[in-house]
């Protein structure tokens, strides 16, 4: 379990962190930053919630707890030696309740004709920055994963984030019927 009880260390005031492993990497390093990303998207996520319906609020709360255990994932580079704990990594379960919380959702929204632009409703609009932020973070992932070991259900989880948070606007949306529709070639 986490203790905080001391908010500032001074370990980083050389532009270094510490990975949930102990070793030190810059506050550039690209695993850093991927998991930093998952935090933005957690952040939009929080902002979103402040505007949700109930039933879908509480998706959202447990895609946040998520969201740490992904961080925490991310933050522990797989080692060829085991550590001295067991560390958290996404897995399958977690994946599999985002997809059937898609399909609870999508089930009563009427199919697209058009894209969507981000806009709506407020819960709509926070919820299609977070659904950005998390493309972002699955990109830089993805990148990630071409260099060093990052778990394929890390992958996963951000891919059909960005799935949920799209489909989660939309149901903010009142099922669809505030959707902004994409016009090609309105304003020529």
């Amino acid at each position: 379990m986490v203790k905080l009880n001391r908010i500032y260390t001074r370990t980083g005031d050389k532009g270094t962190t510490a990975l949930a492993d102990g070793q030190r990497r810059s506050k550039a390093d690209l695993r850093v930053e991927t998991y930093g990303t998952v935090d933005e998207t957690n952040a939009c996520i929080g902002l979103a919630r402040l505007h949700a319906e109930p039933r879908l609020d509480a998706m959202l709360a447990a895609i946040q707890n998520d969201l740490f255990d992904l961080g925490a994932d991310l933050a522990t580079p797989p080692t060829p030696e085991p550590l001295p704990y067991e560390p958290l990594r996404v897995v399958a379960a977690q994946v599999k309740r985002l997809e059937d919380d898609i399909d609870a959702l999508n089930g009563v929204i009427p199919p697209l004709k058009s894209f969507v632009l981000p806009g709506g409703s407020p819960a709509a609009a926070a919820l299609h920055l977070a659904r950005t932020v998390c493309r972002r973070a699955e990109r830089l992932a993805v990148q990630l994963a071409a260099s060093e070991a990052v778990s394929g259900e890390a992958l996963q989880y951000l891919n059909r984030l960005s799935d949920f948070l799209f489909v989660a606007s939309r149901a903010a949306n009142r099922n669809g019927a505030d959707d902004v529709l994409w016009v090609p070639g309105q304003n020529r």
